[in-house]
């Protein structure tokens, strides 16, 4: 069985944190390729047995100033219409919603640091069930966010967005938070965004380092539930 995850990258510290693991657990080999320096123009992109596309600090509808965005989103277009496993954080949850024809936008507020989500009845009877506030807190880190898509089921929300996971037909997620955040890698994504937690209101970096070392275990380990549940589903744990 093929068990390639392609992983898409948009920054070098926004990578596939606790997933990876859970995919090495699995059996499951993983390749980045980084936008920007690697083409995105896949001959066929339905070929991986998954497909991740995480964060990134750029706007899912900002064409104009990052070309890069036209060729992942026809990526994701040719791969959803294939019916391929794909998975979406962040970043790439908000262009998955606009390849399925939802407006994305900014929200006209920043949702920086850890809150915990609300799942929907339908989140609760997901994998996404793993990551119930009741559990663990959850690192949210946008400005940007998008309506639901048609025919897609929400997850979960925050109070300040109300579209934080989707699941669209089978084998889409999506997922506006960062259930992926590993502690030990934390101090790479301050110092990564340094600017822009220097320039919002309220947000300093010696609050979500002490939150990071308080949540992030139980995080980690309900997110290595969650995505082992979500990719057994399509491509069962081997013995």
């Amino acid at each position: 069985m093929n068990r390639e995850a392609l992983a898409i990258r948009h920054v070098h510290f926004e990578d596939l944190g606790s997933l990876e693991q859970t995919l090495g657990e699995r059996a499951w080999s993983v390749r980045y390729l980084d936008v920007g320096s690697a083409r995105l123009e896949a001959p066929k992109p339905e070929a991986p047995a998954l497909t991740v596309v995480l964060g990134g600090p750029i706007s899912a509808f900002d064409d104009a100033s990052y070309p890069t965005l036209k060729p992942l989103l026809t990526l994701l277009e040719k791969r959803i219409a294939a019916g391929r496993p794909t998975l979406g954080i962040c970043l790439g949850a908000q262009l998955i919603a606009r390849v399925l024809g939802a407006r994305v936008y900014a929200s006209g507020h920043k949702e920086i640091g850890w809150s915990p989500l609300t799942l929907t009845e339908a989140g609760r009877n997901s994998p996404v069930r793993h990551l119930d506030g009741s559990r663990t807190s959850m690192l949210h880190w946008h400005g940007d966010t998008f309506d639901l898509p048609v025919d897609a089921v929400r997850l979960a929300s925050t109070p300040v967005c109300e579209n934080q996971a989707f699941t669209w037909s089978t084998n889409v997620l999506a997922l506006q938070c960062h259930p992926e955040i590993r502690g030990d890698r934390f101090e790479r994504w301050l110092i990564g965004h340094a600017h822009e937690i220097e320039t919002t209101p309220g947000i300093d970096t010696t609050r979500l380092r002490a939150d990071t070392q308080r949540f992030g275990p139980a995080l980690e380990r309900a997110a290595n539930e969650a995505f082992g549940e979500w990719l057994d589903a399509f491509a069962p744990a081997q013995a």
